[in-house]
């Protein structure tokens, strides 16, 4: 038995006894007649259907009241619009940002968010997870050189020491905390290893190939990285593979643009240049082949379950992040050393930031005489992680919106990542709360997550979407996510296709902070742009795992900013504060209450409209652009023709392998790939056009007489939200990616090699990348199967 078998079930063991001749035709007819009367007075009584059984993950809540709904929509748009407030904000980022909250270590605060949520008036449950996780114990950094002498052993002098610290500053209190964070790597090795080290550019696949090509030995040596270009981790284990012991990042000033001390600008606290004691924390784990609790990898971190080994999923070797200040000594140490970043291609010459302090970027290895001393101690436990999940119960339950933000950080402050977006998430749900005290009951379910864990790789959500993956699969339409709601000034999205019309819709009803123009909109200083899912935040399992389609919403830096530039986001830093947000990332918090108003409208129209606002032409569209984008890559690659965008995307991955198939071959599967996608253009049409009519319909008043008509528009709508609400899912493909088979959705992926960033048809473009053609053309086949699978499915 599961959560859906039924306790009761009726046995035939003879057939009825005929009464009389038509006895079946008679039967029809009287359940026939007697089902409709019934539907149509349900009907006219409440407006949705029954509640379908089945296991979900919170208990019952507070029952609706009595009388229908009070509320109109436009009355409840404007509830959601005029609720909000900056103050409230202020409160909020304040309280998330006092002291230290990493993952599983700051009940207290997991027990208010509980506890303000129900003052809200949305009852609110903690839904906890045994993770495997690891805090910081201990940790050094020491450049030693070898004395000249004749004495045996040698004798080894420390020539510096980094301090492995942030500065405390007066102007901004919680970086002076007793309590505060150390700087360390979530899912960090320990150890302790003394060797040479090299200095390896960013770090990417292809700069070590660089490394290699141009004779520098790898193998027991250290790897000093600058971050940016692909996610963390994937650094560490590329030098992890290549036979290296170790690996320290840090952050070069060159990254940020003209906002830098170079160009005259102050630094932080006196100006929005960075602090250079300033460090980014943050997580190692191999988070393009799993995220979530690394033991239990499909499957809940739930007590007592198996466990199973972290080989391929964390790092073996010891890393650390460090400063640029604390990077100076040991990079101008290799000034000299082996080739210099000239040497090498313009992938090594750009964005050199701390030339002016010296630093000649060679690449060393550093002499025999010269090592580092890398020390790193993690403590290992299984210990809860906390949930707080909050939900307002619809007329329809299988029907489900979830939205979620993570509360956990790497520091005490965070007040941009996450806890902008905690703050946020508490006015939205404050703001459903005042529609709720005036009678609302929401047409859909909505459920409110506040995640535990994410920072080490979207433990919390990817937990809780592994335990109630058959409810979703069931109910769930989409999943709504903000995890920085701001750190600048530029609105930026990534979405499944089928929420971008939404997203246009809402972010036109929203006031812009910048009113250069009086009455323009978020929508109006908008460029548009909608990016592809990739991964980073909460909403990885929803779309790649589960088949939610996802959206994720936030204000970023400006690149565009006059000089002196946009303010330096401090990323992962203690310097990621309540003082730097209120001072130079969202002074009076007006960004906040604007993305607090957007998430909340885009809940709202999901949950409320009687038609799904969902739009599958725009996803069938986006099909057919990726398709071609591929294809002009595979067109591309047979006339040995590489772009400049394309040379790269390169740099992120392994040089190609010889071929196997023939491309030739590949190419003519893209002819039934094209048809495809315009089968289900074509279907889409047609079922957006159903659903447009319907919505229309839905919007008239339809004359208690007309009660066929009633019922059978309600069916009709139910028959068309299906169809959406399924729509998502016919992407997956039960057996995974190659190499990563945790991830299941055909369409959208991280990128293997770069970990943030989208990918399209992973599948594909990684076998065409590889030059493995026999293995593309499968992946077509596979692709192929799902695209005409969700065509037929809006039939």
């Amino acid at each position: 038995m599961d959560e859906r078998t039924p306790l009761i079930t009726t046995i035939h063991i003879a057939p009825p006894r005929q009464r009389y001749r038509h006895n079946t035709v008679r039967r029809f007819y009287t359940i026939a007649f007697v089902s409709t009367l019934i539907a149509a007075t349900l009907l006219l009584l409440f407006p949705v259907g029954a509640l379908i059984p089945i296991r979900r993950p919170h208990h019952r809540h507070r029952p609706a009241p009595p009388e229908s709904n009070p509320l109109t929509f436009k009355e409840l748009q404007e509830i959601l619009l005029s609720t909000p407030k900056e103050e409230k904000a202020q409160e909020w980022s304040k309280f998330y940002t006092a002291g230290p909250h990493l993952a599983g270590a700051n009940y207290s605060q997991v027990t208010w968010t509980q506890e303000k949520w129900q003052e809200f008036g949305i009852k609110a449950d903690i839904v906890a997870y045994d993770t495997y996780i690891n805090y910081p114990a201990g940790h050094r950094l020491a450049l030693y050189e070898k004395k000249k002498t004749k004495d045996f052993p040698p004798e080894w002098k420390l020539k510096f020491e980094a301090s492995l610290e942030e500065d405390v500053l007066e102007e901004d209190p919680t970086t002076g905390l007793d309590n505060r964070i150390p700087t360390f790597h979530g899912y960090s090795a320990s150890g302790n290893v003394t060797a040479p080290y090299v200095y390896v550019n960013y770090g990417t696949y292809q700069d070590y190939e660089d490394l290699l090509s141009a004779n520098v030995s790898l193998e027991g040596k250290i790897a000093v990285a600058r971050y940016g270009g692909i996610f963390r981790g994937l650094k560490v284990k590329r030098a992890q593979d290549l036979g290296m012991i170790g690996a320290i990042l840090y952050t070069d000033p060159g990254d940020d643009g003209i906002t830098t001390d170079e160009n005259g600008v102050d630094l932080y606290p006196d100006g929005p240049a960075r602090e250079p004691s300033s460090v980014q924390r943050g997580s190692v784990q191999f988070l393009s082949i799993a995220p979530g609790d690394p033991t239990t990898p499909g499957y809940p971190s739930k007590p007592g379950v198996p466990r199973e080994p972290t080989t391929g999923r964390i790092p073996d070797i010891p890393s650390i992040p460090i400063s640029y200040a604390d990077a100076l000594p040991i990079l101008t140490a290799l000034n000299g050393h082996g080739p210099s970043a000239k040497d090498f291609n313009k992938y090594w010459n750009k964005n050199l930031g701390l030339k002016y302090k010296g630093v000649e970027y060679n690449v060393g290895p550093s002499p025999d005489t010269l090592v580092l001393n890398l020390v790193n101690e993690q403590n290992y436990v299984t210990t809860p992680l906390w949930n707080v999940i909050g939900v307002i119960n619809g007329t329809l339950l299988d029907e489900v919106i979830v939205i979620g933000n993570h509360r956990d950080a790497w520091i005490a402050g965070g007040a941009g990542d996450p806890n902008s977006g905690s703050a946020a998430l508490n006015e939205v749900i404050r703001s459903f709360g005042v529609a709720l005290s005036k009678g609302w009951k929401p047409l859909r379910t909505i459920v409110f997550a506040s995640w535990d864990g994410e920072e080490y790789g979207l433990v919390g959500s990817t937990e809780w979407v592994e335990e109630y993956l058959p409810w979703l699969t069931h109910a769930n339409v989409a999943y709504v996510n903000v995890d920085v709601a701001t750190r600048g000034t530029k609105f930026a999205a990534s979405a499944s296709p089928l929420l971008n019309n939404l997203l246009y819709e809402v972010a036109s009803l929203v006031q812009s902070p910048n009113q250069t123009i009086s009455g323009q909109t978020v929508a109006d200083l908008w460029d548009g742009k909608i990016s592809t899912m990739g991964s980073g935040s909460d909403f990885t399992a929803f779309q790649d795992f589960a088949g939610v389609p996802s959206i994720d919403l936030g204000f970023g830096e400006d690149p565009n900013t006059p000089a002196p530039g946009p303010p330096v986001y401090h990323y992962h830093s203690n310097y990621d504060s309540y003082h730097w947000m209120n001072t130079y990332g969202d002074p009076g918090f007006h960004y906040h209450i604007a993305i607090v108003k957007i998430w909340a409208l885009f809940t709202a129209k999901l949950a409320e409209a009687p038609v799904i606002p969902l739009n599958a032409t725009d996803y069938a569209i986006a099909i057919q652009g990726y398709l071609d984008k591929v294809e002009t890559k595979l067109d591309a690659s047979i006339a040995g023709i590489v772009s400049e965008e394309e040379e790269a995307e390169a740099r992120s991955r392994p040089t190609p392998a010889l071929a196997k198939g023939h491309s030739h071959d590949l190419k003519l599967t893209f002819k039934t790939l094209h048809k495809a996608a315009s089968k289900l253009l074509k279907a889409a049409q047609a079922h957006d056009a159903w659903a447009a009519e319907l919505a229309e319909e839905a919007g008239e008043d339809i004359p208690w007489w007309k009660w066929f008509s009633k019922l059978k528009l309600y069916f009709n709508i139910r028959k068309v939200n299906s169809k959406y609400k399924f729509l998502e899912r016919k992407f997956l493909y039960s057996e995974g990616l190659d190499g990563r088979s945790w991830f299941k959705h055909v369409i959208f992926a991280p990128g293997l090699w770069t970990g943030y960033s989208g990918a399209v048809f992973p599948g594909l473009v990684e076998a065409i990348d590889d030059n493995d053609y026999d293995n593309a053309a499968r992946w077509a086949e596979v692709i192929e199967g799902t695209i005409t699978k969700a065509a037929d499915s809006l039939r």
